[in-house]
């Protein structure tokens, strides 16, 4: 068997390094020439905990290469972004991209499988494409639907063990498709249709961000109330029933800011609950602005100064190195660019530099800083000790 896995991303290389450590010969294809470099190299260009490894691992042992175009295979895999268009709308390019690139390439008894998080319907539009430019391959090939469903920082383990939902276009597709991931997932293989697959990835990221939602506005009612939220929810999930989550900065990632967008373009009219959660999420991060700026305020007219503040955490969510629609990046970028009086410390031990912004030490940033604001709750903030004449604001949990 021979694996072209279209995409080195934070799902593509993890995919296809695991896959590859089970002896099968796998290429990664991606459109970067320096990722394709590194991971011919054996080294990885994101953070991942237990990926070097693995990767420096099967690059040695010959079962994996990269390469910007693809080849002929019996399994092609699709994991490419798919952003936003538009007013939230899903953005198919690169799907389509890979999908184009790896049509010359497939042939009778192939199997095509899409993993990036796609709106209802784009397996079946993936399939029109393929057998538009060839039509000879139309029952000739398999084409199905497997979304990722991983913690970045536990990718490998969760590639591997948790269970996988494979839509096929057809019963013969998911059949194929299930004997295909059976290779290297043990979790268990979960057969439905392409459409079903499809809308499962969106519901359970949705099912998240509603959650996550009611956190972020009880902590914005707490907070007007002059009420701890941390202690209110700890003592709220003392009751038998009750699981409420932890409030944040916003929510980020390639995920659960994402996916619910998709659900609310393909069904405007039914998804009012969805579409709230998100105006929610969304706001909470204005709302975390707003209050930074106001503190920097009035700290200006107590000391007669502006003050150093420091931004701690960048990523998406803690103790990772991914920035993709993170909140936490969006108040530090938002506060460079309108409080540009002020000194704005970065502070992200995941990542050396962002732009034109080189990141700040944590034992420096609250050396100078005035005000501390806590971001994102990685493991390095955890033992933070606040001086009594600094100031914390905290918008992601003692």
């Amino acid at each position: 068997m021979k694996v072209v896995m279209m995409g080195l991303g934070y799902i593509g290389l993890p995919t296809a390094a695991l896959i590859a450590s089970k002896q099968i010969k796998t290429l990664g294809v991606d459109v970067s020439d320096k990722v394709v470099q590194k991971v011919n190299q054996g080294e990885i260009h994101i953070v991942e905990p237990d990926l070097a490894g693995l990767v420096k691992h099967v690059v040695e042992q010959g079962h994996l290469k990269a390469q910007t175009k693809p080849e002929e295979a019996d399994v092609f895999l699709v994991a490419v972004p798919t952003p936003f268009k538009g007013d939230n709308e899903p953005d198919l390019k690169y799907v389509e991209s890979a999908t184009k690139m790896a049509l010359p390439y497939l042939k009778k008894g192939d199997l095509f499988i899409i993993e990036s998080t796609s709106p209802v319907g784009t397996t079946e539009l993936m399939a029109d494409l393929i057998y538009a430019e060839r039509p000879e391959l139309k029952g000739n090939i398999h084409v199905a639907y497997c979304p990722e469903r991983v913690l970045p920082g536990n990718v490998i383990h969760e590639l591997a063990y948790n269970d996988r939902v494979i839509g096929g276009l057809d019963s013969a597709a998911a059949e194929k498709a299930v004997e295909f991931y059976q290779h290297f997932v043990k979790g268990e293989l979960h057969i439905t249709n392409a459409r079903t697959a499809e809308m499962c990835k969106l519901v359970e990221n949705s099912s998240r961000d509603v959650n996550i939602a009611f956190a972020n506005e009880l902590s914005m009612i707490a907070d007007k109330a002059d009420i701890d939220v941390w202690e209110l929810i700890q003592l709220a999930n003392k009751h038998p029933r009750v699981n409420i989550l932890r409030p944040g900065t916003g929510v980020g990632g390639h995920c659960i800011a994402v996916d619910p967008w998709f659900i609310v373009s393909g069904f405007p009219e039914e998804s009012k609950m969805i579409r709230t959660a998100r105006e929610i999420n969304n706001y909470k991060t204005d709302w975390v602005l707003e209050k930074i700026k106001s503190t920097a305020l009035q700290f200006e007219l107590d000391k007669g100064r502006k003050p150093i503040i420091a931004c701690l955490g960048l990523a998406f969510k803690p103790d990772i190195d991914d920035l993709r629609e993170s909140p936490a990046l969006r108040v530090f970028e938002n506060l460079k660019s309108n409080f540009s009086e002020h000194t704005i410390l970065p502070v992200e031990p995941n990542v050396d530099s962002h732009g034109e912004n080189s990141m700040v030490l944590l034992e420096d940033a609250m050396q100078s800083a005035d005000i501390a604001v806590k971001l994102v709750a990685h493991r390095e903030f955890k033992k933070l000790k606040i001086e009594n004449e600094k100031i914390l604001l905290d918008f992601c949990g003692k």
